[in-house]
């Protein structure tokens, strides 16, 4: 776990170090903050103390920028050669993926952090549901934590920064759009199996106040099966006795 802990650290400073999580960071807080308090926010034009319209943004804002983030977690590893080097020292394949797994939630973590001035905001305009605003929060995360799964299986699989990125993002894209459109042309048990594979139905429901197991399992499954494909795909590729 030491070691877990010592590359997640190194891989979060590189983040700050390359200014990659400014960027994020600026970005990030400046989309939210223009189409939360001025391009239709609830707040001010439907007189609603909910902060629908930051979870909105933000949830498309993590489809986005995730696989930005991500992009180089293994890919410029292996391009570098570091990541043979880091594999010899008697680290394991999971702490690896783990530790570029944590580094990258975290970030994402503070990115949601430096957004909670919109919540005592919105607490202060009027009578905030606090249930289903940290719901919400709680949607974002496990969201984002699902998109970076995905982020570090797809940088394990290349040392293309820009072929990873691709990659991530048109996983994402099947989750975010392509199962929910295709479950709207089935009825039945096909489209209710389609619509439960797809993210919308999860954080929607999440961002109403609903926290129901269901959710909960279908992020941690997508967390546990992308982490697990990019360990699979290090120890096939033999990467730890090269």
């Amino acid at each position: 776990m030491s070691r877990t802990w010592t590359i997640a650290r190194r891989e979060l400073a590189s983040f700050f170090d390359s200014l990659i999580a400014y960027i994020l960071l600026v970005v990030f807080l400046g989309v939210s903050g223009i189409f939360t308090w001025m391009l239709g926010s609830d707040v001010f034009l439907r007189g609603q103390a909910d902060l629908q319209a930051f979870f909105g943004i933000a949830y498309w804002a993590l489809y986005l920028f995730v696989p930005a983030l991500t992009m180089r977690t293994l890919a410029e590893e292996r391009r570098s050669g570091t990541l043979d080097l880091l594999l010899s020292r008697s680290v394991s394949d999971w702490q690896v993926v783990l530790g570029k797994f944590w580094a990258s939630l975290l970030l994402i973590a503070i990115a949601l952090a430096c957004t909670l001035p919109y919540y005592l905001t919105v607490a202060w305009l009027g009578d905030l549901d606090h249930g289903a605003a940290w719901s919400g929060y709680l949607a974002l995360f496990l969201l984002g934590a699902a998109y970076v799964s995905i982020g570090v299986y797809a940088s394990s699989i290349t040392d293309n920064q820009i072929v990873a990125f691709l990659v991530a993002l048109t996983i994402n894209t099947c989750l975010h759009l392509l199962l929910p459109f295709i479950a709207g042309n089935f009825t039945g048990v096909a489209g209710s199996v389609l619509e439960f594979l797809g993210t919308p139905q999860h954080f929607q429901s999440m961002g109403r106040g609903v926290v129901d197991s269901r959710d909960l399992l279908y992020f941690l499954s997508v967390v546990v099966l992308g982490l697990t494909a990019a360990e699979i795909n290090l120890a096939k590729r033999g990467l730890k006795g090269s």
